[in-house]
């Protein structure tokens, strides 16, 4: 039986760069978010998505998470392969990000929403599926690293929406 979520709160954030503080912020709001009887809503990126999900599966709570992915999960698989394959994310982080996300769909496929109807992972089908995260979304909190563009389009189009948005901003220097 699933519980009833009484808010859906959006997560977005830096997929490219976090560090202990982000990733402790991000795990502390899921908790209480979670606590609170309300549910979490996010992209199935590395980083913040990848934490924030991760709080959920520790907290057992499947049932108060949605992940919204800009294709369907073959594609993505396919995707962070490539990734990895070119050095832009690591192999663990591909592994990592595609156990997490075929292991909760396997638990709770109601929590994985494919997008069936895109076919190419990109920058475009990234933007269109943080509208898919804020259109699901009754708040959001952005943990916004180095102003990264697509955090801000996730935190534009709430605040478009009309619904509380809460930002953590961060600067990393960058080697």
């Amino acid at each position: 039986m699933s519980k009833k979520v009484s808010k859906w709160i959006g997560i977005s954030g830096s997929w490219r760069v976090t560090n202990s503080e982000i990733e402790n912020n991000v795990r502390t709001e899921v908790r209480k978010i979670i606590s609170e009887g309300n549910g979490i809503v996010t992209g199935g990126a590395l980083n913040v998505d990848y934490q924030a999900t991760d709080e959920v599966r520790k907290l057992n709570a499947l049932d108060q998470l949605k992940i919204f992915l800009p294709v369907n999960l073959d594609l993505f698989v396919a995707h962070y392969r490539r990734r990895a394959s070119e050095g832009v994310v690591t192999p663990k982080q591909a592994d990592d990000v595609i156990e997490q996300l075929t292991s909760i769909k396997k638990q709770n496929p109601n929590s994985v929403i494919e997008n069936l109807a895109e076919t190419i992972v990109d920058k475009d089908s990234y933007y269109r599926r943080n509208s898919e995260v804020v259109n699901a979304s009754d708040e959001l909190l952005a943990f916004q690293v180095n102003q990264s563009n697509g955090t801000q389009d996730t935190i534009d189009k709430a605040r478009a929406k009309g619904i509380p948005v809460k930002v953590f901003s961060y600067q990393i220097d960058l080697l």
